[in-house]
């Protein structure tokens, strides 16, 4: 599954916007605009982006979020 494939379907899940997420993630509100546009993010780049959508994830399924909702 590419990056931008989990992005897209972390941002429809989520709610957030493209350039929220590039904020919230990256602290580039640009990133998933270059990334559409067929920028290939380095591995380190990759990882981090991974990391945050986990957490994400894995604060929503949660419930009450816990050290998430901090």
């Amino acid at each position: 599954m590419s990056l931008l494939y989990r992005i897209e379907r972390h941002l429809r899940r989520s709610g957030l916007t493209a350039s929220a997420f590039g904020r919230e993630a990256m602290n580039d509100p640009a990133f998933i605009r270059h990334l559409r546009k067929g920028r290939e993010p380095r591995p380190k780049t990759e990882a981090r982006v991974l990391a945050f959508i986990e957490a994400a994830e894995g604060c929503a399924s949660d419930g009450e979020g816990g050290a998430c909702g901090a």
